[in-house]
């Protein structure tokens, strides 16, 4: 988390994939009284609740690449599509430089040309946060409807906006407030996770108060699930309890041996097919692969590749 704040500061945008198909959602066999029927549907409950046979496309958070996507966006979205992703997830976009000098709709030609399609964009709102001032959040609204996004997404917040349970009162209205300017271009507003939403205030946490204090048919969530994980908590615990908010995932693994390090999907300690098992729960109908860091000996584009190919052939 250090290295993404340190990044996103050079930016100075610190104040600042799967994706499973609708029918996901909607979609569990009803059960007969018959024992012949009732096995027979446990079956087809057990395979809907896992995604397995309706997840349809995979996607890359593109902060993955970011040591190489601003010095070839062209030649790196290629290789994201050549390693089976469908869709990515956009990250540090600026309205005077765009998506790594690419324009909304150049990035959306781009995408196109290499037959894929961005459903989430992660954007800057620490200026928001601070003054209100929806301007920046229409922007960003005007590009994504441009690219194609479902999503507007919250990434990460400053420590110095959240130094107290008023504090995350404070963020959830304005959260809402952008939620509905969203809203009136068809488009929806999420907030992404780290670990430090989970630190206790009396007797709730930062992220608790986001999802009281937010409405749900309004503001949805990104779970990244690498950093509930590091936070002590359990995915599934979440998705009961908030069920269906849960609207998109990062998938990240965690090093076995250094849990501050990512590692490829299937290769770490996160019991990805227990949570998979949670995706009808969560509400969860987009996924995307991430890894923040990568093992020195490991080609990066490799990695990702690697990562994708578990999801598909063992998750799913």
């Amino acid at each position: 988390m250090s290295k993404r704040r340190q990044f996103l500061q050079q930016l100075g945008l610190l104040s600042a994939g799967l994706a499973l198909s609708p029918s996901l959602l909607a979609c569990e066999s009803s059960s007969s009284s018959q024992s012949a029927a009732s096995a027979g549907a446990a079956v087809a409950s057990g395979a809907a609740a896992s995604g397995r046979g309706v997840l349809k496309e995979i996607g890359l958070q593109l902060y993955t690449l970011r040591d190489y996507l601003p010095k070839d966006p062209k030649g790196v979205i290629a290789k994201v599509a050549q390693a089976g992703y469908q869709d990515v997830e956009t990250y540090g976009y600026s309205p005077t430089g765009g998506y790594w000098g690419l324009s909304p709709k150049e990035f959306k030609e781009l995408l196109k040309a290499n037959k894929l399609v961005s459903t989430s964009g992660h954007y800057e709102f620490g200026q928001y946060m601070k003054d209100g001032n929806l301007d920046i959040v229409k922007r960003y609204v005007e590009a994504g409807t441009t690219v194609g996004h479902q999503y507007i997404t919250v990434p990460y917040l400053d420590g110095a906006m959240r130094r107290s349970a008023d504090d995350y009162k404070r963020i959830a209205e304005k959260t809402n407030k952008a939620a509905e300017l969203c809203k009136a271009s068809n488009l929806k507003l999420a907030y992404h996770n780290h670990a430090f939403e989970f630190e206790a205030y009396g007797n709730t946490t930062g992220y608790d108060i986001l999802l009281q204090e937010t409405d749900p048919a309004l503001v949805s969530f990104e779970a990244d699930l690498y950093w509930v994980v590091r936070a002590g908590r359990k995915p599934a615990d979440l998705f009961r309890q908030h069920q269906g908010r849960f609207v998109m995932w990062h998938v990240k693994d965690m090093d076995k041996t250094s849990p501050d390090l990512n590692t490829e999907i299937g290769t770490g300690s996160i019991n990805y097919q227990e949570i998979f098992g949670q995706a009808k729960l969560a509400g969860v109908h987009r996924i995307f692969v991430e890894q923040e860091n990568f093992a020195a000996s490991k080609d990066p584009f490799q990695s990702i590749r690697q990562s994708r190919d578990y999801v598909k052939n063992t998750l799913l």
